[in-house]
């Protein structure tokens, strides 16, 4: 292995310890190539994780060897990474990672992280979530095509709502879409009207979409709504962040118009950047508008005899 390189990352200096260790095998990839991968889409990961906690899916030894989750910030941290503290029904406590600035990113990678994980709360008020997140995870015999089209089924009922959408792929074979919200609701209700949600896209197409419970009892021709993203605690990949596999995919912001001919494969620490530079930011305005739940709230007291399922799968 070389030696250390500093990296500057907005005016602070993060040093990268093994920069030549090979993260991704596919092509080759390296921890520096990961390192300067966060630094070129700066922007976006920060506003993806911006204030709030932060669970890390690190790899010592690159993302053929060991996962760890991390929930709490990992010893050894610079004075300017900042932390918050998230409560569990347990009594325990953990202080997780909030990002605020791109070199707390950067300093993550040097602690080995190849993946982002945050919560859809922020610091201030952690318990009222301010994302509501639309997960499509298409079952073993369903193909991305099938969730393309449950994605257009989507975006037609988003904007009967006044909801605006903000889709990424999910650098797998699904696709997210978030939604901000106003921070009034805690989590049971935002996944209350969730559940609401992917309702209503079933009964538009009753024979793609599955919301029967357990896994193993679903339709694997189908795409399942995984409204559960929005219990507490659950986290998935934020936008920019790169997936822990050999190819090294980004969960990517994309247009709705690009969905029915994007390919998830594309997407990859080396041709992000260069998308990244062209584009900006796609998750850009994300900020400037946010849903009120009320309607599908209303939705859910209408569907109520059907219980909602509990909150662990």
């Amino acid at each position: 292995m070389s030696d250390a390189v500093e990296l500057e990352a907005a005016g602070r200096a993060v040093r990268i310890s093994n920069p030549d260790r090979v993260y991704f095998p596919a092509r080759g990839e390296t921890k520096l190539d990961l390192a300067r991968y966060y630094l070129a889409v700066g922007d976006g990961i920060v506003r993806a994780l911006q204030n709030r906690p932060c669970m890390l899916h690190r790899f010592p030894e690159g993302v053929t060897g060991e996962k760890v989750h991390q929930k709490r910030l990992p010893r050894g941290a610079p004075d300017w990474v900042q932390t918050v503290r998230v409560d569990f029904p347990s009594g325990r406590h953990a202080d997780e990672l909030c990002v605020t600035h791109v070199a707390d990113v950067v300093w993550a990678v040097q602690m080995s992280t190849v993946e982002f994980h945050p919560w859809n709360s922020r610091r201030g008020h952690i318990e009222e979530p301010d994302e509501w997140r639309i997960d499509l995870d298409p079952m073993p015999q369903a193909g991305y095509d099938d969730v393309r089209r449950v994605a257009a089924t989507v975006r037609e009922l988003l904007a009967e709502l006044g909801a605006v959408g903000w889709p990424k792929t999910s650098s797998g074979n699904g696709l997210h879409i978030y939604v901000r919200i106003e921070p009034h609701w805690e989590f049971p209700h935002v996944r209350r009207a969730a559940w609401a949600f992917a309702r209503e896209v079933e009964r538009r197409l009753p024979d793609l979409v599955d919301l029967t419970w357990w896994r193993k009892d679903r339709d694997p021709a189908t795409v399942f709504v995984d409204y559960n993203q929005n219990a507490r605690d659950h986290t998935i990949r934020a936008a920019y962040s790169v997936r822990g596999v050999p190819e090294a995919l980004v969960s990517t912001p994309i247009e709705w118009d690009e969905i029915p001919d994007a390919d998830p494969q594309d997407f990859t620490i080396r041709t992000v950047p260069d998308r990244f530079a062209k584009l900006g930011d796609l998750h850009a305005g994300i900020d400037d508008a946010a849903y009120s739940l009320q309607t599908l709230l209303e939705w859910a007291d209408r569907d109520d005899s059907e219980a909602l399922p509990p909150a662990t799968d």
